[in-house]
């Protein structure tokens, strides 16, 4: 009879070919899902330039075009580490992980600066559209978000040690998640401001499509990250 294949902790959620721990890490960029992941970020990115690019470039442009590149770079960061499995791969990965998230975050930030500055010369109002309090709320979280993975890695003393700083990394996978999705909400509810309406004119179903090929992302994710054991097939414990 065929050996039945026991599911191991670092198999996806819902299957799927698994790398082994010989493959480079830069394959986790294209691996299984991550292709329509790409396709869709890319896609996504090249709608909203080519939206930019076609109009007037004004100050204000520049906040669509950083927030598009620090979703791409941010999307990097997470799939370089789906997964990580031998020691040294994982410190790479962590080390990878840590440099897109500071790319991502230069990028949002300048976003956001310049949408702080363009409502101060204007002297318009926050919290004027869905997207802008999505966009606020999703900074402050995307904000902690770093913080806290950077001092888990860099500082675990402040948890009271590496082990018990390691016991937050599940929790810090969780909240990272639904922050992406918050982000991708927060893209989408942008083809609904006064920007988008009156200049861009980029429509909605235009970004539902990319955002579609960007969610299997998710399906990577695995068990074992949060601390749950898949279940196995009935009788495989005895035959161990």
């Amino acid at each position: 009879m065929p050996e039945t294949e026991v599911p191991s902790l670092t198999t996806p959620l819902l299957g799927g070919s698994r790398q082994t721990s010989q493959q480079p890490l830069y394959k986790n960029l294209w691996l299984d899902y991550a292709l329509l992941t790409q396709g869709g970020v890319l896609i996504l990115v090249a709608i909203v330039w080519r939206g930019v690019f076609t109009h007037n470039v004004i100050l204000f442009s520049g906040h669509p075009l950083l927030q598009s590149l620090g979703l791409l770079a941010v999307t990097q960061a997470i799939l370089i580490l789906q997964p990580t499995h031998e020691p040294e791969q994982k410190r790479v990965g962590q080390r990878a992980h840590a440099a897109l998230n500071v790319t991502s975050f230069l990028l949002f930030a300048s976003g956001v600066t310049i949408i702080e500055v363009n409502k101060i010369r204007g002297h318009g109002p926050h919290f004027h559209s869905v997207h802008g309090t999505l966009g606020i709320l999703t900074s402050i979280a995307i904000l902690l978000q770093y913080l806290v993975g950077f001092t888990i890695w860099a500082v675990p003393g402040l948890y009271g040690g590496v082990d018990k700083a390691k016991s937050l990394y599940k929790y810090h996978r969780l909240s990272g998640y639904f922050i992406y999705l918050a982000l991708l909400a927060t893209v989408l509810s942008a083809v609904w401001t006064d920007y988008n309406k009156n200049v861009l004119g980029i429509k909605w179903w235009q970004l539902v499509v990319p955002i579609a090929l960007i969610l299997p992302l998710l399906l990577r994710i695995s068990a074992a990250k949060f601390g749950f054991r898949q279940n196995r097939a009935p009788g495989l414990e005895q035959q161990q």
